[in-house]
């Protein structure tokens, strides 16, 4: 502050001799100054107190006052003042979106438009519905007490006019199939006539018989049926066979159907082998069917000889150097309701049925060599196990998962040893399982199409056979 006044005593001293201009210039270079000189405390503080003032809630214009008009959210739902009926129904205000059709821009409260509450009886309704049922018409809902009657109906305005506009629980002129007479005979003694309250009616037509016209368009339809039509006689089939070998007897004079004992294998032994493997090469193949196999089975005992059927409608059996019956006093069958029966013999009812919510139709069954297990291929690409000497148990514990069977029929077979389950699947493979496990071991390619069966022979290690929709009978090995 030294330093302002020592500027200011500066800028204040003059000559004697100056002039009256000199004085103006002096006295307006003193008023540019003023901010330079030191002020009293006690003046500041009176000189702030006079100029500048707090206001803690200082008047502001709103939306309203500016505007005019107050606006009210159209998804609020309630309002805590009396608003205006121009408040109310004033247009929305805001950006509009210039991508919407005028069908998005309509004001909706659900998916499909509008909808305003309303209250009606519940009789009315009913008696309107029935009424234009009956009648063929009813009030129209959407319109007031006080216009005319006639603007009021909707449906047959001429029969509303006939019969006065009466509902249905009005009386009226009695119509021709209002009540309709029965037939009675009520006698109970009478016990070929009895009829009681289930007689027909008197006017009742049980048959009906054509009209003339449309009896001759009959005529004409199953004439022309005939002349179309071949007409074939049931003649029976004639059965044949045809031996596809040179010599049906060896040099001993030994038939095809005798047991070979110099393959190395005994094929007459009842006892599985040791220890069996998994098969790895495709050693041979059998050609001969037209269409697809449908299935085939070993010779019993030896399973040296090879049964196939085909959809060709012909029956091959193959020569080969290397009904599903349980040991319980009947059988098995499955069906496509889902379920599995047990059957005796000479009993025409079965005595065990299985069935369950989770279960799925089973066209193929297997029974194991041991006569102690039931696997059944399931069309939900499953194999299920049943325990046939514990009251036909279901195993759930053990099922085989990882093909693909369904709307197949694909086969189930059992290693002899009892340690594999094989299977096909409609993309031609060969699954085998790992039977203490229900692991997959090995799957590969067997067929081009559906590998609808497969065997394991009951004497050798590792020898499978595999028929498919492809025509072909192969043999790994």
């Amino acid at each position: 502050m030294a330093t302002m006044e020592s500027l200011l005593e500066y800028g204040s001293s003059n000559s004697s001799d100056s002039n009256e201009s000199d004085v103006e210039n002096q006295v307006v270079s003193e008023e540019n100054m003023l901010h330079l000189q030191s002020i009293n405390k006690d003046k500041e503080s009176l000189l702030l107190s006079k100029d500048m003032s707090v206001v803690a809630a200082p008047e502001v214009s709103t939306k309203e006052d500016v505007g005019g008009d107050k606006y009210v959210d159209p998804l609020i739902k309630e309002i805590k003042y009396n608003p205006k009926y121009e408040t109310l129904f004033a247009p929305v205000a805001g950006p509009e979106n210039p991508f919407k059709t005028p069908q998005q821009k309509a004001v909706k409260n659900m998916l499909t438009g509008y909808a305003e509450p309303s209250n009606f009886n519940e009789f009315q309704f009913e008696n309107q519905r029935r009424t234009f049922t009956s009648y063929g018409y009813a009030i129209d809902p959407s319109v007031s007490d006080h216009e005319v009657i006639q603007e009021k109906i909707v449906g047959d305005t001429t029969t509303a006019e006939e019969t006065k506009c009466i509902t249905v629980f009005e009386k009226g002129k009695k119509r021709p199939g209002d009540k309709r007479k029965r037939e009675k005979n009520f006698d109970p003694e009478d016990v070929d006539g009895y009829l009681g309250p289930w007689g027909k009616y008197v006017d009742q037509k049980s048959v009906m018989k054509p009209s003339e016209e449309e009896q001759k368009e009959l005529d004409e339809i199953i004439a022309k049926r005939k002349k179309r039509g071949k007409q074939v006689e049931d003649k029976p089939v004639e059965e044949k066979s045809t031996l596809h070998i040179k010599d049906p007897l060896d040099y001993q004079g030994r038939s095809f159907l005798h047991i070979p004992q110099d393959v190395g294998v005994n094929l007459k032994s009842e006892e599985p082998p040791d220890r069996c493997f998994l098969p790895k090469k495709h050693i041979h193949t059998w050609t001969g069917h037209s269409k697809g196999i449908a299935a085939i089975r070993w010779f019993p005992v030896s399973a040296h000889l090879l049964l196939s059927c085909s959809m060709d409608s012909k029956i091959k059996e193959q020569l080969i150097q290397s009904h599903l019956l349980i040991r319980i006093g009947g059988f098995v069958s499955t069906s496509d309701d889902k379920s599995l029966r047990v059957w005796e013999w000479d009993i025409p009812v079965d005595f065990k049925y299985i069935a369950d919510p989770t279960m799925h139709s089973m066209p193929a069954v297997t029974l194991s060599r041991n006569g102690k297990w039931l696997a059944c291929q399931s069309m939900d690409n499953q194999i299920v196990i049943f325990n046939v000497l514990n009251r036909m148990k279901y195993m759930r514990k053990k099922i085989f998962k990882g093909h693909m069977v369904a709307g197949y029929a694909c086969t189930v077979d059992f290693a002899p040893d009892m340690s594999y389950l094989i299977s096909g699947d409609a993309d031609g493979k060969l699954y085998i399982w790992d039977w203490k496990t229900t692991k997959l071991f090995n799957k590969f390619k067997a067929h081009d199409d559906v590998c609808i069966a497969c065997l394991w022979h009951p004497h050798e290690t590792s020898k499978v056979v595999t028929a498919g929709w492809d025509g072909l009978i192969k043999y790994w090995d």
